[in-house]
């Protein structure tokens, strides 16, 4: 998605949606939370602006990413419109990032598989802090912003194949 200097969804991508009578959950990882509070703070901003009353907002910590999949689950049995799960995970020396950002792709695959409720992807997996910062508010944009508006799209879409 991202090119040179530039976040084409974030800068293309349309709120195909009002999101006013929409409920939608964050889970949160804690891990790089620097990165993930960046990713969440765009996240929220962009549903307020396209109608989700803050209540309507629900935010939920978890302590790491893969975390992310149990939250994203307990979430999706509250039943709201959409799930955004949201994490960093950051290569290090050992193995364990390559261990955990597939277990946790496979985990959000997962669910949206087997639920009628939609988990947007947001987690970041970077080589290293610099990247992260430049996908979480620097030059790539924020992927909070583009989670946001999949969530939205995908609530959208999800209650037009219902009717």
């Amino acid at each position: 998605m991202a090119t040179a200097n530039s976040n084409i969804l974030s800068k293309n991508s349309k709120i195909l949606t009002n999101g006013e009578k929409f409920t939608i959950y964050l889970v949160v990882s804690r891990w790089n939370k620097l990165i993930t509070n960046s990713l969440l703070s765009a996240a929220k901003e962009t549903l307020i602006k396209a109608g989700v009353k803050n209540e309507n907002i629900k935010v939920w910590d978890v302590p790491g990413s893969f975390e992310l999949i149990y939250g994203s689950k307990e979430a999706q049995k509250k039943n709201p419109n959409a799930v955004i799960a949201i994490g960093s995970i950051i290569q290090g020396e050992t193995k364990h990032f390559e261990y955990v950002c597939q277990a946790v792709t496979h985990g959000i695959k997962d669910l949206n598989v087997k639920s009628e409720v939609p988990v947007i992807f947001c987690v970041l997996t970077d080589s290293n802090i610099k990247q992260a910062k430049a996908r979480s508010g620097g030059k790539f944009g924020n992927k909070g912003i583009e989670a946001a508006i999949a969530a939205l799209n995908m609530a959208e879409f999800s209650r037009n194949i219902k009717k």
